[in-house]
């Protein structure tokens, strides 16, 4: 069984800041990390290697820097590490970005074999737009499971897999026929520990690393800039409230100040009762 694990390198959202200026996000001096939705779909990788004997590849789009965001994945334990690299990509949108690797990842089922199973994190922390998973997905004509907080079971021999779906209104179990892509959410899983030996495998390993014309990238018009229509118009920081938070004091058991926290907040909205009537109404009743 082969399994293969999208991830991207992003800036550690708790040291970004916005230029004054440009309103632009500064990059510069930022370190990076994994994007931590991605840890979730890695670990899933990593357990189901672990019960099924399968072998995990973890592809990356981004620079030449980008091999140790995959390096830290083979710590953990991933078998194989692959990096799409190229000048063409920079300022690459959604669009772009997933017809590069879907690209990728037909290049990695040639050398490697066909993936059953492709995860992904439900998104990145630095475009939240969860589009990525979906658009691969569409491209290879997998079958795409969302939002999914646990693998309930894979049947290879069926060739189908079973799986869990967080959905507002409750919990959806989904099976569907393999290959498949998977966008895991978070809080699915805890990311194990890297053990020494594969940190020391990772440190010797040799990172696969194909630029456009590897992958078979004839049209580059597809890719970067010129192949993202979205336009960014204005990137900026929250302003900050000014509101203080209201304190509300109850007494009683548990249950009276709860109830009398609920009271005062929809005395201050409203809307918010109606909205849970009206929601309860559709679901529960």
């Amino acid at each position: 069984m082969h399994i293969v694990v999208c991830i991207k390198q992003v800036p550690d959202s708790g040291q970004i800041r916005v230029h004054p200026v440009t309103n632009t996000i500064m990059r510069q001096g930022v370190p990076t990390i994994i994007n931590p939705y991605d840890l979730f779909a890695l670990e899933e990788a990593l357990r189901l290697k672990d019960k099924l004997g399968a072998t995990v590849t973890v592809l990356t789009m981004g620079p030449p820097t980008a091999a140790d965001s995959l390096r830290k994945a083979l710590t953990f334990g991933a078998d194989r590490a692959v990096l799409l690299t190229d000048r063409y990509f920079a300022g690459s949108d959604t669009l772009a970005t997933s017809f590069a690797l879907s690209m990728a990842l037909k290049k990695v089922a040639e050398e490697f074999g066909k993936p059953e199973i492709i995860f992904t994190g439900k998104q990145t922390i630095d475009g939240d737009t969860a589009q990525v998973g979906p658009g691969i997905a569409k491209r290879l004509d997998y079958n795409q499971l969302t939002y999914i907080s646990r693998i309930v079971e894979t049947d290879l021999d069926g060739g189908k897999i079973t799986v869990e779906r967080r959905a507002e209104g409750g919990l959806q179990v989904l099976e569907t026929k393999l290959p498949v892509l998977i966008t895991m959410l978070e809080a699915s899983n805890e990311m194990r520990r890297g053990s020494i030996e594969n940190a020391l495998i990772a440190a010797r390993a040799d990172v696969v690393t194909w630029n456009a014309e590897a992958v078979g990238i004839e049209d580059l018009t597809k890719c970067g800039l010129r192949g993202s229509p979205t336009i960014v118009k204005k990137v900026f920081a929250p302003t900050a409230r000014t509101e203080k938070a209201e304190i509300v004091e109850a007494e009683g058991k548990a249950d009276a100040r709860a109830a009398a926290l609920v009271e005062a907040i929809f005395a201050k909205a409203p809307a918010v009762e109606s909205d849970l009537l009206e929601h309860a109404a559709q679901h529960y009743v």
